[in-house]
């Protein structure tokens, strides 16, 4: 997978997007929760800040998956049960970077320059995709007057694996240091409403969730 420039382009902005951004607020940080929520939101922000270069979005990302796996389930009915397991992580990544990022242009009131999302009390720095050589020239994979395209499919390669984006090294190891602190508190299963995207912009599904159960 990574052997793909654009591929290997849209992992190492989003990583640096996350890198940046911590690196800024490491002084203002008071709790690893506070590590964890800034980590995975800067990934997340970023994610949706390379579809938009390409002119989608989260929306638009989540109503064709959900689409598309209304037709796979007939077509594939002795699927795998963890196929879909990658798709539902990518579009929650997305729309969670959405709502950060659609506040950030909501707020930029016609003044020009990088948008800044905002994480708890946190800026997102979002230069590093502008900055990365692949990512600022697509006209360099494809047609060069259509390289419209580029990103946006480096993003679907990346669905079926998002772990590179969230970035799993990231979470599996905080989530392991919190647990550690907390041994008294149970991780999983989550005890809130993970505002789902399948289930947030698609399918009326979110009064079948039973999330309140984890309690």
């Amino acid at each position: 997978m990574c052997k793909d420039d654009v591929i290997m382009g849209v992992i190492e902005a989003v990583t640096e997007v996350m890198d940046s951004t911590l690196k800024e607020a490491a002084p203002k940080i008071k709790s690893e929760y506070q590590v964890l929520s800034l980590a995975t939101g800067a990934s997340a922000s970023a994610a949706e800040y390379i579809l938009e270069l390409d002119g989608f979005n989260a929306i638009m990302v989540v109503d064709m998956l959900t689409k598309r796996y209304h037709n796979y389930v007939p077509l594939y009915p002795k699927r795998g049960a963890a196929v879909e397991l990658h798709n539902c992580d990518f579009m929650d990544m997305v729309y969670r970077g959405f709502k950060f990022v659609d506040k950030a242009r909501r707020m930029q009131d016609g003044v020009k320059g990088m948008i800044k999302p905002i994480v708890g009390n946190s800026i997102v720095d979002l230069s590093p995709i502008l900055e990365n050589e692949v990512l600022a020239n697509p006209q360099r994979y494809a047609y060069p007057a259509c390289a419209m395209t580029v990103r946006f499919s480096a993003m679907m390669r990346l669905a079926d694996y998002p772990c590179l984006l969230t970035s799993e090294p990231v979470t599996a190891t905080l989530m392991t240091h919190i647990i550690a602190l907390d041994k008294e508190t149970a991780a999983a299963p989550a005890r809130i409403c993970k505002d789902c995207a399948s289930a947030a912009l698609m399918d009326f599904r979110h009064s079948y969730c039973q999330w309140k159960e984890a309690f």
